[in-house]
């Protein structure tokens, strides 16, 4: 079986805070907020798109953020799957050389892998993968043994399978006994290939203490799935993965368009901080070895001086 963190590594080039920037696609036709053509929807899908891949984020995320309120997990009908089809295709075809994923809601996490094997995209976000909880929409229930044996069966192992634990906008008091530790093992022993942090409601700061704690607790790639910001990101890069929406949006609201300014300067801080870690850690691994190597001829001269 593939290194988890390996293969992260592979997906988006590098290891560790990997920007991954959300597709709010619009309300999409047949659910009540819905005001536009499909050809629209994609339309405006692909423009934030194409302002992501300008702004240079390593990978984008696709997801029917609009359609509330949600239906539930195998209530997410066929149009759903089929219009997300449509869009994730476009956007795909457009991002060719960035990692694109899919979530969609609510739970409708075989109806996600379905569509990322159709259109060719990397992985998915699953929520509901371990644990039960009560979300808007009702009882979330695992969903980890169904979903794994659906993509076996559709050969889709290729594509990740990026799981929430402890979702966001849920209430977990059934499971109150299982803190986030626990349930990211239990994630990462039901063959997760990353677990996803959040703080308690989209746009919201995740915990750094949890997210370590996490971190410390399991062998898979952590990502955090809410609340990070320009002003916050140095706390959080040490996470493999960042997916970030409301921050990206106009006045950083995800019912917004995505701004290239806010993205494009997350983007560069990133990369700038990124720069001095390589830096410093290139400047230990000198420090460490002249040190080594001091040692070495002061041991060998000394050796020498034993002689005579």
């Amino acid at each position: 079986m593939a290194n988890p963190m390996k293969s992260l590594a592979q997906l988006f080039g590098r290891s560790q805070s990997n920007i991954i920037g959300v597709i709010h696609v619009g309300a999409l036709p047949g659910t009540p907020r819905n005001t536009k053509s499909i050809s629209e929807v994609i339309d405006m899908a692909c423009e934030e798109a194409e302002i992501y891949k300008k702004a240079g984020v390593d990978g984008i995320i696709v997801e029917n953020m609009h359609d509330v309120p949600y239906l539930h997990t195998k209530d997410v009908g066929h149009e759903i799957t089929a219009f997300m089809t449509a869009i994730c295709s476009r956007v795909n075809q457009m991002c060719s050389h960035i990692p694109c994923g899919v979530q969609i809601l609510s739970g409708a996490n075989i109806q996600a892998m379905a569509v990322a094997k159709a259109t060719g995209l990397q992985f998915i976000r699953a929520e509901g993968f371990v644990f039960s909880h009560v979300a808007d929409e009702g009882i979330m229930d695992s969903c980890a043994a169904e979903l794994l044996r659906f993509r076996k069966n559709i050969d889709a192992d290729d594509i990740k399978i990026f799981t929430d634990v402890k979702k966001k906008h849920s209430s977990h008091a059934i499971t109150a006994d299982v803190d986030i530790t626990e349930t990211a093992k239990a994630a990462e022993f039901f063959c997760s290939d990353g677990v996803i942090v959040t703080g308690p409601a989209t746009g919201t700061a995740t915990d750094i203490q949890e997210m370590k704690d996490v971190q410390k607790a399991v062998n898979v790639p952590l990502l955090i799935g809410s609340g990070v910001t320009v002003d916050n990101v140095e706390h959080y890069m040490s996470a493999n993965g960042l997916i970030v929406g409301s921050h990206f949006k106009d006045q950083g609201s995800w019912k917004n368009r995505v701004d290239f300014t806010r993205v494009r300067k997350m983007v560069e801080k990133v990369n700038t901080m990124r720069e001095v870690g390589n830096m410093n850690k290139t400047q230990s691994f000198m420090f460490t070895r002249g040190a080594f190597i001091c040692s070495y001829l002061v041991e060998k001269t000394t050796d020498h001086r034993r002689q005579f």
